[in-house]
C-alpha cells in the first residue's frame, strides 16, 4: 500500500540519511521524512541572502572530520560526489601584534612558530602529539563500538561488557590513568601540564570548548578536545579536518543520492507530529497534516526531547527514562555568523593579497585561555560575551563551488551568548554581538569590516526553531562526562534502541554523536537489522518446530 513501508526515518539530517541508505541497501522499503524544505539538518548548504542567491554558505556545521571510511565505502559516497579538501594550518593573529601558525603536516615550520613564544613548548610539541596518538588508539575505536548496558545482569549484556573489556586488554596502567584524567580534567589543567605559553595554550584550548556550554577551566573539556582530535578525513593525519566540496550540504546530498540509489524514498516538507505507539511497540508515524504512514520499524534522528517527550505519549515510556530525557542537558550559547567578503582578510602580522596559506585553515579569534574563559563567564551570568571567541574558516580558499563569482565566504562559529537566548530571537543583541566580533577581526586585519558584503547571524533561538536543535546545541546534547558513552542519551538505552519496540535512536544524542560523522545513523540501522534478523530466526525456528 502507498502509505505502508518497511522502515521510516524521522529526520533528513545526515544521520537519518545514513540510516536510510543502510536500511534501503538491505532491501527494506524505506521512507525518509524531513520537516524542512531541504535535507541535511545542521549539515546544510544554503543561500541566505535574497539579493545574492548565487552565494552559498555552510549555515551551521562547517567542517568534517570523523566520518568513518567504512560508511564512505559502504555507501559509495565518493561516487555520489563526496569530496573533502583537507584544511590548511591553524592561524591566530594577536591584538598585541604577531601571530601563531600551526602546520599539522609540517613539524619543522610548526617548531619554528611555537619557538617564537616558547622554546620549551616547541620541544614539547612532538611529545604532545605522540601522547594524543596514544589516546586516539584507545578512544578512536570506541567511537564505533556500541556501549554496553553497564549494570544489567542479562547474559547478553554481560557478554557485551566482557567483549568491551577484552578489546581493551592491551591498555597499560599508564594509559588507563591518562584516559581517566582526560575524561575528568579541564582542558586548561591539561594544557598547563604540557605547555607554558598563553598563546599556544589558547590555540589548543579551542577544541575543548567548541559547541560546548563550558569554559576551558570546566572539568570534562579535556575530553571534548580529544573528541575533536581523533578524526581523519582520509589523509591519515590525526585530528585533521576538511571542507567538503559544496559545503556541508554536499555531504548530506551525497548520502541522499546513495540512499535513493538503494531505493529509499525521501520526502521534504513532511513534518512528523507523533509516532503511532500501541502496547509498547511502534506502528508508524502521523504527519502534521494528519496523514498516517505505517511501518514496523522507525528510526528517529531528532533531538531526544522532541523524539520522546513531544512525539510519544508519556504513558508509553518508563518513568525513569522520561526523567532522564527531561534532565538531558542541551545548553549551547553558540552563534553562527556567515559572511560574504569582497576581499580576503589582510592581517597586519602576515600581509597578503588574495589567497594565502594561513587563510586556508582555521582563522581564530581565541588569543588565550583567559580570553576564552572571560567570554564564557559573561554568558554564564546572563550577558552576551563582550569579546566573543571565534573558530573561523574561509572554505572558499579551497572549495570554489561556493563562490562562482569569486566572492569569498567566511564562516565564524562563535561563543557565547546566554543559554536562555534559545527562548527568544534577541535579534538586536545578536547584531551587536556580531559587530563586536567583527571589530575584533578588523583590529588585526584592517579593512576586514569594510570588506563584508553580506552577513547572516544565526542565534540559538533560530537554531532551535528552524533546525530542531534544542537550546541551539549542535550535538543534540552536551558532551559532558555524565552524558557520554553508556549514558548517552539514557542509562540502559545507549545501544541505539529505545523503550519502544521497533523504535531506534540515530540522533547525535547517542554515542559518537557530536560532529558530522554518520555513526549514530549507521549504528541505529545496524541495531534494527540485527533485531530483524533475530526475529526472523525465531520465526523460522518456531515454524520448524510446528512442522
Amino acid at each position: 500500500m502507498a502509505n505502508e513501508y518497511d522502515a521510516i526515518i524521522v529526520g533528513g539530517g545526515h544521520n537519518g540519511l545514513v540510516s536510510a541508505a543502510y536500511l534501503a541497501r538491505s532491501g527494506a522499503r524505506t521512507l525518509v521524512l524531513e520537516s524542512r524544505g531541504s535535507l541535511g539538518g545542521a549539515a546544510t548548504t544554503e543561500s541566505p541572502w535574497e539579493d545574492a542567491p548565487h552565494l552559498r554558505v555552510t549555515r551551521l556545521s562547517y567542517v568534517v572530520s570523523l566520518m568513518p571510511p567504512t560508511i564512505v565505502r559502504d555507501l559509495a559516497l565518493e561516487r555520489h560526489g563526496y569530496k573533502v579538501h583537507p584544511m590548511g594550518p591553524y592561524y591566530q593573529a594577536f591584538p598585541e601584534g604577531g601571530s601563531l601558525t600551526i602546520f599539522e603536516d609540517d613539524p619543522k615550520r610548526t617548531h619554528e612558530q611555537l619557538a617564537k613564544f616558547s622554546k620549551k613548548d616547541a620541544d614539547a610539541w612532538p611529545k604532545w602529539n605522540e601522547w594524543l596518538e596514544g589516546i586516539a588508539e584507545v578512544m578512536g575505536p570506541l567511537l564505533t563500538q556500541v556501549p554496553p548496558n553497564i549494570g544489567s545482569h542479562k547474559p547478553s549484556d554481560l557478554i557485551d561488557l566482557a567483549k568491551l573489556a577484552w578489546s581493551q586488554k592491551g591498555i597499560t596502567t599508564r594509559m588507563t590513568a591518562d584516559v581517566t584524567r582526560l575524561l575528568t580534567m579541564s582542558i586548561a589543567d591539561l594544557l598547563d601540564d604540557w605547555f607554558e605559553s598563553p598563546q599556544i595554550k589558547g590555540a589548543l584550548a579551542v577544541n575543548g570548548v567548541i559547541g560546548t556550554w563550558a569554559g576551558p577551566y570546566e572539568p570534562g573539556t579535556a575530553y571534548v578536545m580529544a573528541h575533536h582530535s581523533i578524526g581523519d578525513v582520509g589523509d591519515g593525519q590525526l585530528g585533521s579536518w576538511g571542507y567538503p566540496e559544496g559545503g556541508m550540504g554536499g555531504v548530506s546530498e551525497a548520502i541522499a543520492r546513495s540512499a535513493r540509489g538503494f531505493g529509499a524514498e525521501i520526502r521534504t516538507n513532511a513534518r512528523v507530529s507523533g509516532l503511532k505507539v500501541r502496547g509498547g511497540r511502534v506502528h508508524g508515524v502521523v504527519l502534521e497534516n494528519g496523514d498516517e504512514i505505517a511501518a514496523p520499524l522507525v528510526v528517529t534522528t531528532l533531538h531526544p526531547r522532541t523524539a520522546f517527550l513531544d512525539q510519544i505519549p508519556r504513558h508509553e515510556l518508563p518513568d525513569d527514562f522520561v526523567r532522564d530525557i527531561e534532565h538531558w542537558k542541551t545548553r549551547s550559547g553558540v552563534v553562527k555568523i556567515n559572511l560574504a567578503l569582497g576581499e580576503l582578510p589582510n592581517f597586519t602580522a602576515d600581509p597578503s593579497s588574495g589567497i594565502a596559506e594561513h587563510l586556508t585553515g582555521s582563522v581564530e579569534m581565541a588569543p588565550t585561555m583567559e580570553y576564552i574563559e572571560a567570554a564564557f563567564q559573561d554568558a554564564r551570568v546572563g550577558k552576551p560575551a563582550l569579546m566573543p571567541f571565534s573558530d573561523g574558516v574561509i572554505p572558499t580558499t579551497l572549495d570554489t563551488t561556493l563562490n562562482p563569482d569569486g566572492t569569498h565566504i567566511m564562516s565564524l562559529f562563535t561563543q557565547w551568548v546566554p543559554a536562555e537566548w534559545a527562548d527568544a530571537p534577541h535579534t538586536e543583541e545578536l547584531d551587536a554581538y556580531a559587530d563586536r566580533l567583527i571589530d575584533l577581526y578588523d583590529e588585526v586585519a584592517p579593512g576586514f569590516k569594510s570588506s563584508i558584503l553580506h552577513r547572516d547571524v544565526v542565534g540559538p533561538h533560530e537554531m532551535e526553531q528552524e533546525y530542531g536543535l534544542i537550546g541551539g546545541n549542535i550535538f543534540h546534547g552536551e558532551l559532558s562526562l555524565e552524558q557520554l558513552f553508556h549514558m548517552r542519551p539514557a542509562p540502559g538505552f545507549a545501544d541505539y534502541r529505545t523503550p519502544i519496540a521497533g523504535l531506534y535512536n540515530g540522533s547525535s544524542a547517542t554515542h559518537a554523536g557530536g560532529g558530522v560523522c554518520g555513526i549514530p545513523g549507521w549504528q541505529a540501522a545496524k541495531a534494527a537489522l540485527a533485531d530483524r534478523k533475530r526475529a526472523n530466526g525465531r520465526l523460522r525456528a518456531a515454524l520448524s518446530r510446528r512442522s
